[in-house]
């Protein structure tokens, strides 16, 4: 296998050739699922190019993007399900064509006994991950929504639109696409943005009032 990740970088010679000797090695094609909620935890995905989204669904059928993995990047929920013995609570979509690492288990547990430079690398990209996912929440508990959407066009669609669905991006904002098509149709008449299907294109950068 000469597929490299980062985590391997901080283990001894003698457990990064038994990680490299059980980890296989999967290709993945975009619009594959890689998990969905109640799946039992296989091990623990290392990407090392590509996209893959992590969102979840509510029971009203609305999502909400949790977060991304790209290159060099462990998947925190994997982390969470091995250490705790649970199944996913998530789904995992891959968005472009993506190669990672699968570590098994039965490594996993053994490099988290065996390695503390293994164990800090995971805990450390946990405790981003954490951190990011409490921005998260608090945007979505407290943040005005028209703000919010405001800020992710003036990120993805300044200057050149960005090719995505009402749906899609009521998911990456965790609300009802009804929501959002209220949201775009009213900057729309107010000059701030442009529209077509699939795409929206940011025109001004002013604040929502």
């Amino acid at each position: 296998m000469t597929a490299q990740h980062a985590l391997l970088e901080c283990l001894p010679s003698g457990l990064r050739a038994e990680v490299e000797q059980h980890a296989q090695l999967i290709h993945l094609s975009a619009g594959d699922v890689v998990f969905r909620a109640g799946d039992g935890c296989r091990g623990l995905p290392m990407v090392i190019s590509g996209s893959v989204r992590v969102q979840m669904l509510g029971a009203s059928g609305h999502g909400i993007v949790l977060y991304r993995m790209g290159p060099d990047d462990l998947c925190t929920l994997s982390i969470g399900c091995l250490m705790a013995g649970r199944g996913y609570r998530a789904e995992a979509h891959v968005e472009e064509p993506t190669e990672a690492l699968l570590m098994p288990r039965q490594a996993f547990d053994r490099l988290m006994a065996a390695s503390p430079e293994f164990r800090q690398q995971v805990m450390a990209s946990y405790g981003r991950r954490l951190d990011d996912l409490m921005l998260l929440v608090e945007e979505v508990a407290f943040g005005r929504l028209d703000q919010r959407l405001l800020d992710w066009l003036k990120v993805h669609a300044s200057g050149r639109p960005a090719l995505i669905t009402h749906q899609e991006l009521a998911v990456e904002l965790g609300t009802a696409r009804e929501v959002v098509s209220r949201l775009l149709k009213d900057f729309e008449r107010h000059g701030r943005v442009r529209l077509a299907r699939g795409r929206v294109e940011l025109l001004q950068s002013q604040e929502v009032d």
